[in-house]
C-alpha cells in the first residue's frame, strides 16, 4: 500500500455539500429581488434535484426565505453580513484610533451607548500612554469614568435613569461620584454637549477626557486618557484630538451599526 511521501502537504477535506450550499447562497445573493430554484440551479451549475434539496435546507435554517416563488436571502444570512460590515468598520475605527494616539501621543478610545449598554469599540494607545486597564466593567461603572459620564450625558432623562436603575452608582475611588443625586447634579451643569473631565474617579494614577461626536442618532464619544503625573498634558490632547475629529468622522463615516 502506498504511504504518503515525508513532508507531503494533503489536501484539505472539502464538504462537496457545503461547496454546492455556498454557491446557492451567492447566486442568491446576486439577485436582490429574488431568483426562482431552476434559474439559480442553473447559476450555481447545480442539477435541480440537488439544488431544491439544499434551498429546503437553507429555508429552514434561515438563511433563506421563499417569497412568491422565489428565494432570497433570509434573516440568518442577514445577520452574517451585519456581522462581517461591523467587523470592517471596527477595523477601521481601530486604524483612526491608531493614527490620532500616534498623532496626539495619548489613549484614545471610541465608544457608543447601544441597547442601555456603554459599548467600548476600539482603543489604541501608545508605549508612553498605555490604555486604563478594565478592571471594572465599563458598562456598569459608566458613573465613574468620563466616557460613561458623557454617554449618559447624551441620553434623555428616561434612558439615563434606566441606566442608573440597573448600574447603581458606587464609588470606586476616594475621588468618585459618591452617589446617583450627585452625578445628576454634576451632568446637569455640564450639558450634553459639553467635553467630560474625570480625574482619577475610575482608576487612581490616571485622568480622563471624553466629549461628544456624532454618529447618527447614537449618543457615542471620543476619549482620552494620560497618567495622572501629567495631567496637564489632557486638555491640551482634547484639543488637538477635537480638531481633528470632522475629518476622521467623514473619512470613516460613522453609523449606528457600528
Amino acid at each position: 500500500m502506498a504511504t504518503e511521501k515525508a513532508g507531503a502537504v494533503s489536501e484539505p477535506t472539502l464538504i462537496t455539500s457545503v461547496q454546492r450550499a455556498l454557491r446557492l447562497l451567492e447566486a442568491v445573493g446576486r439577485h436582490p429581488g429574488g431568483a426562482p430554484a431552476k434559474q439559480l440551479a442553473r447559476e450555481s451549475g447545480l442539477p435541480l434535484p440537488t439544488a431544491y434539496h439544499l434551498l429546503r435546507t437553507l429555508t429552514y435554517e434561515g438563511y433563506l426565505s421563499r417569497e412568491s416563488g422565489v428565494f432570497v436571502l433570509g434573516e440568518a444570512a442577514e445577520r452574517l453580513g451585519g456581522a462581517g460590515a461591523r467587523a470592517r468598520q471596527r477595523t477601521e475605527v481601530g486604524a483612526a484610533l491608531t493614527r490620532l494616539g500616534d498623532e496626539v501621543g495619548v489613549a484614545v478610545y471610541f465608544s457608543v451607548y447601544r441597547e442601555g449598554e456603554v459599548e467600548v469599540v476600539a482603543i489604541a494607545d501608545v508605549p508612553e500612554a498605555p490604555a486604563v486597564e478594565e478592571w471594572a466593567d465599563f458598562r456598569s461603572t459608566a458613573h465613574a469614568h468620563a466616557i460613561g459620564q458623557c454617554l449618559l450625558a447624551q441620553l434623555d432623562e428616561r434612558d439615563r435613569e434606566d441606566h442608573l436603575s440597573r448600574y447603581p452608582v458606587q464609588a470606586l475611588t476616594p475621588y468618585s461620584v459618591r452617589n446617583a443625586s450627585d452625578l445628576r447634579r454634576r451632568m446637569a451643569a455640564r450639558g450634553r454637549s459639553q467635553p467630560v473631565i474625570e480625574r482619577q474617579e475610575y482608576v487612581l494614577g490616571t485622568v480622563c477626557g471624553a466629549f461628544p461626536v456624532a454618529a447618527g442618532g447614537t449618543a457615542a464619544t471620543l476619549a482620552i486618557s494620560v497618567p495622572a503625573k501629567e495631567a496637564e498634558r489632557l486638555r491640551p490632547a482634547m484639543e488637538s484630538l477635537r480638531s481633528r475629529v470632522p475629518h476622521v468622522i467623514s473619512s470613516l463615516s460613522f453609523s449606528i451599526s457600528i
